[in-house]
């Protein structure tokens, strides 16, 4: 059988997500073997703009010419995967949608109204095309990102993860650092696969890993929050930093704003 045919391409980001890639090092040589990668720039400057079978993207749209750019990609390709929050939520640059638009934003960074620089509010992937599968987490996690890619290549999609990250807390019998320690983990509403690698280390969860999705119960995190004596604005500034694109948080952050201005009622 002939070798799938793969690009991995970049949009607004870090590029951390490909380096993630590059960083599997041992099983790396013996997986190009088994794919035909005609595009990936920060491994070769050699690069085939052909159809393929697999097109993995990360970053996130944020301007005309990524849009179009991912529009040509999901043309050319039989899937598309988003790789990254960046490419699945829009990550940390989304953290300020929804607060103004480009034209105030354009006015109070440059003093202009025209935005010369054809800027977008940073989306993930799927707000514009179709996207086949999302692998989560700023960066990628290698392991994750090699056991999709073996799925791939016997003919099986991925384990889509639908719990939370305080699944495997449990799993790991980790001590609950919101209910034992108050401290502002979001573990509860956010995507698992990292094994609740920073909860293990005493850490508090910033959700990293994005939120669940369809599944996820923000408002009920930012009630619980509260009970614990944190300020809205810190959980909402907490809450959106990774997740400000997802509908929930959206919908708090706009209750928030509401209320400040008076708008929201008692």
């Amino acid at each position: 059988m002939a070798k799938p045919k793969i690009g991995i391409y970049g949009l607004t980001g870090c590029a951390g997500d490909q380096l993630m890639i590059l960083n599997l090092e041992d099983e790396l040589l013996d997986l190009l073997s088994k794919l035909d990668v005609k595009s990936f720039i920060m491994a070769s400057s050699a690069h085939d703009e052909t159809d393929l079978d697999i097109a993995f993207v990360e970053g996130s749209v944020s301007t005309e010419e990524g849009l179009e750019r991912l529009k040509d990609i999901r043309k050319r390709s039989k899937m598309l995967i988003a790789i990254g929050d960046c490419a699945v939520w829009g990550c940390v640059q989304a953290m300020r949608n929804q607060e103004m638009s480009m034209e105030e934003k354009m006015r109070k960074v440059y003093n202009k109204e025209e935005n010369f620089y054809d800027v977008l509010e940073p989306k993930g992937l799927s707000a514009y095309v179709n996207v086949d599968l999302e692998i989560p987490g700023c960066p990628i996690d290698k392991t994750e990102f090699l056991h999709a890619v073996l799925s791939l290549l016997h003919g099986d999609l991925p384990e889509v993860k639908d719990y939370p990250v305080c699944v495997e807390c449990k799993l790991n019998e980790y001590p609950c650092l919101l209910v034992e320690k108050g401290m502002p983990c979001l573990g509860p509403i956010i995507v698992a696969g990292c094994n609740a690698l920073c909860p293990g280390l005493g850490v508090d969860c910033i959700g990293c890993r994005g939120p669940i999705k369809d599944e996820t119960n923000a408002a009920e995190e930012l009630t619980i929050l509260k009970e614990k004596g944190y300020d809205e604005r810190y959980i909402e500034n907490r809450l959106r930093f990774f997740g400000a694109n997802f509908e929930g948080i959206a919908k708090i952050s706009k209750m928030l704003r509401e209320k400040t201005s008076g708008k929201g009622g008692e």
